[in-house]
């Protein structure tokens, strides 16, 4: 099973410009890893000459590039809002075919206290179909991710918790092109149990975010208070560790994707510090190689 690293540490660096994208896949020679996962603010969406040099630096260190993380929001009541975001799913899947990624990250979008969990399935079902078909034509396949927050968000996801995201996969048709980006530690934010989550997943699953969460100085309580009163961004009392040392149990998690035959790549997903996210990538690589063998992996 493929390993990749994603740079959740460097994201805002590497947006506001203090560091390059560069800088990141040289950082990364010192990991376990096969793949390195793009982010849509590594370059702009449109420009797919700077998506094929990124990826062709990536090749110089010996990383293929399978996964492009990318933010949809398909729940705002503006219709003309939503086509703007069909759009840039779109371009989020070119930057994916450019850069040679197999896969593109897609979300249903936020929570929003106004918008009926019926109707928001109905627009995220609507806006699927058309990024699907899309995604079909570049030959990308669409993961859904059970997903907390994009870091520039106000409310948390639209379909967090795991009898919405089971509707929105109920409301979307089965293909090729569209599967499931399984994230543990985001299940245990819903309030859900990543095994149970897992399980009912399963059989849709494409790719997987590796990671490790802790509480630091509050709660699940405390984090659900903090979603009714939203800011943007996450929540300072909610942390990322070294994979294997936190809330998330990977011998169950990697036997269960065992017994349904899964051979997707794995994207370690660190914290935001980057004074220690250098560090855990590291550990956390080699935490989930010796899993991997313990548990057949390939």
């Amino acid at each position: 099973m493929p390993l990749a690293a994603f740079p959740k540490c460097f994201i805002e660096l590497i947006e506001a410009g203090t560091m390059s994208v560069e800088r990141w896949f040289e950082i990364s020679a010192g990991f376990d890893v096969d793949g390195l996962e793009f982010h849509s603010g590594f370059a702009p969406l449109k420009d797919l000459e700077a998506w094929k040099a990124l990826a062709r630096a990536a090749g110089r260190y010996n990383r293929s590039v399978p996964m492009f993380c990318y933010s949809s929001d398909f729940t705002h009541p503006d219709l003309a809002f939503r086509k703007r975001e069909i759009q840039r799913q779109k371009d989020a899947i070119d930057a994916a075919a450019a850069a040679g990624s197999p896969y593109c990250r897609i979300l249903t979008g936020q929570r929003r206290p106004e918008v009926s969990r019926a109707q928001g399935v109905a627009w995220v079902a609507e806006c699927f179909a058309e990024a699907i078909a899309y995604a079909e034509q570049k030959r990308v396949v669409l993961n859904l991710e059970n997903h907390y927050k994009d870091h520039t968000w106000l409310y948390p996801e639209f379909a967090q918790a795991l009898d919405v995201f089971r509707e929105v996969l109920d409301a979307v048709p089965p293909s090729p092109w569209f599967g499931v980006n399984y994230d543990p530690s985001n299940a245990i934010i819903a309030g859900d149990d990543p095994i149970a989550v897992l399980e009912g997943v399963k059989d849709r699953v494409v790719t997987m975010h590796a990671s490790d969460r802790f509480f630091a100085g509050g709660s699940l309580e405390d984090l659900k208070q903090r979603d009714r009163d939203p800011v943007a961004g996450y929540a300072p009392i909610l942390r990322h560790g070294v994979i294997g040392r936190g809330l998330n149990d990977y011998d169950r998690i990697f036997s269960i994707l065992r017994s349904v035959g899964f051979t997707g790549w794995i994207s370690i997903e660190d914290g935001p510090d980057p004074a220690t996210g250098v560090e855990d990538i590291r550990e956390s690589a080699l935490f989930l190689r010796r899993k991997m063998r313990e548990h057949g992996l390939p």
